[in-house]
């Protein structure tokens, strides 16, 4: 079974923010201000790529989406982080409106849409852990009856960590919470143009049979300067340096390093 993923790279959609912006302007003045590029490049970089490198399941394909207007220099950085990685395709769009924009890339990337595919969204300063592939296919497996009577079906690890990472390395809490939108997958029937950017994740299970999956901790989410959910906003989880169990766990769970970590923030 085909599985797409799809990760905007401060791409400039018309709709798709909780922050508002006036124009089409104004929003690639927030998205392209330095401060805040160089923080989503240490993410993706040092948080992202390397559980993408270390899937156990490598059979599937992320779709990278960024806008023909990010300048040269991001767009080239960009290209050079994510070249050696076969799953990941950068896709360049003008400004349109969200919901259509990523229906369109999603569904243009399905290699035969009569049949059933998996779709999961991944933001480009979060984790999942090494086995999530490997994860949402065995749900399917497991969920089968359920999956051949709906058009769609969310799949939803809920526990995982709340992280911040700066020069100190990484500071984190273990929680759970249901369709953050990290760690979560959607199956859609063949023939269906059904995708996983259609609702807000926090509302795919009004609109579908939802599976929860509460067993082992699945994703990372950071905590940062630019988040654009309240809710990440408004985190008050008290977060703990890494004990040397935790720090194994973040190796072997999202091969995040965190001394490497500490490199990128410290020299950048």
């Amino acid at each position: 079974m085909q599985v797409i993923g799809l990760c905007r790279f401060s791409y400039p959609a018309i709709g798709g923010f909780q922050a508002g912006y006036e124009t089409i302007e104004n929003r690639r003045q927030f998205l392209y201000a330095p401060d805040r590029l160089e923080e989503r490049f240490r993410l993706f970089e040092a948080i992202t790529l390397p559980c993408v490198r270390a899937q156990t399941d490598g059979d599937f394909e992320l779709l990278v989406l960024t806008g023909t207007c990010l300048p040269k220099s991001c767009a080239d950085r960009l290209h050079d982080l994510t070249a050696g990685i076969k799953q990941i395709r950068i896709i360049k769009k003008e400004p349109a409106d969200h919901k259509q924009i990523m229906r369109e890339v999603l569904n243009s990337a399905r290699t035969d849409p009569n049949q059933p595919c998996l779709q999961f969204r991944h933001d480009d300063d979060d984790a999942v852990s090494v086995d999530f592939i490997e994860g949402l296919r065995s749900a399917v497996q497991d969920n089968a009856g359920l999956i051949q009577k709906s058009e769609s079906v969310a799949i939803d690890f809920n526990r995982g960590y709340i992280a911040r990472c700066d020069a100190q390395g990484i500071h984190a809490a273990q929680v759970y919470r249901s369709l953050l939108g990290v760690g979560l997958g959607m199956i859609v029937q063949g023939g269906s143009t059904r995708t996983i950017f259609d609702r807000l994740h926090n509302r795919l299970a009004r609109f579908m049979p939802m599976i929860n999956y509460p067993d082992a901790p699945m994703w990372v989410r950071t905590l940062n300067g630019f988040n654009d959910s309240d809710h990440a906003q408004n985190d008050t989880t008290e977060l703990l340096p890494l004990t040397a169990e935790l720090d194994y766990e973040f190796q072997v769970r999202f091969s995040i390093d965190p001394d490497e970590i500490k490199a990128v923030y410290a020299t950048k």
